[in-house]
């Protein structure tokens, strides 16, 4: 391949990299069924409650990360949580693929580019900025990467059938939220981002990549959209991230 003058636009499309999610982890005899689930208050809760039943670990210098089985309406659903920042949480769809999952929703919180839109609205991402590193070595260079159509429009009928309003938004992924400058942020509400945050673009070309399903609802938290940073709270909000985490659920289980 041709050498370029910035690395992160070296794109390789070969299909076999050395190391492949699926010789390094089992293959589980588990549902297709994934919930990404960043809220660990709610699966704590889940777990005390005795409605998580574990049945695997991934591994890393962190510590174990338990993945878990949920029973929902006499379905079940595999639930865990895939890590903040998009090289882990990709990472860990790649060995949730790798297990035998095919579909997947993903909830969490993200960063708000107008204060306007109130902490705990529902926000549903269909285009992602692909202001991060992981997504380059998935899919050739782009501004910008599409969420899978059929798993938006599951999470639209999800939301209405429970009458909740939700936007339908363009997300801005970054890797370095400490460097989220009012200049950037600027440029980023030009180009119609309403959201923050550091996974989607990363999930979008991992599933477009490997060819499986997954789709994403995000709350609206902290406002960036000023100077001065407010957090509004929003990690406290916890019928906010219950109520998120059964619509993915819901959601997972219509794909």
């Amino acid at each position: 391949m041709l050498k370029k003058e910035f690395p992160i636009l070296e794109f390789d499309d070969t299909k076999e990299a050395v190391i492949e999610p699926h010789n390094i982890i089992k293959k589980l005899d588990i549902p297709e069924y994934g919930v990404m689930c960043f809220f660990n208050d709610v699966l704590q809760e889940l777990k005390n409650q005795g409605k998580l039943k574990p049945i695997a670990f991934l591994k890393s210098e962190m510590g174990e990360n338990p993945i878990y089985e949920l029973e929902f309406e006499g379905n079940k659903v595999i639930v865990f949580n895939p890590g903040v920042g998009a090289p882990m949480a990709a990472a860990v769809l790649e060995d949730a693929i790798a297990m035998g999952m095919n579909k997947f929703i993903a909830c969490g919180g993200a960063g708000v580019l107008n204060r306007e839109i109130a902490v705990g609205h529902v926000v549903i991402p269909v285009l992602a900025v692909r202001d991060e590193g992981v997504s380059y070595h998935y899919l050739p260079p782009s501004r910008e990467v599409e969420a899978n159509k059929e798993a938006v429009e599951v999470i639209k009928e999800v939301l209405g059938s429970h009458k909740c309003k939700y936007l339908i938004s363009k997300t801005w992924t970054t890797d370095a939220f400490y460097r989220e400058t009012p200049q950037k942020i600027k440029l980023r509400k030009e180009e119609g981002c309403v959201t923050v945050e550091m996974e989607a673009a990363a999930f979008f070309a991992v599933a477009k990549f490997r060819g499986i399903k997954f789709g994403q609802i995000l709350y609206g938290g902290d406002d960036v959209s000023c100077e001065e940073w407010d957090s509004r709270n929003w990690n406290a909000r916890s019928d906010i991230r219950k109520n998120l985490f059964w619509f993915a659920v819901e959601s997972c289980l219509k794909l």
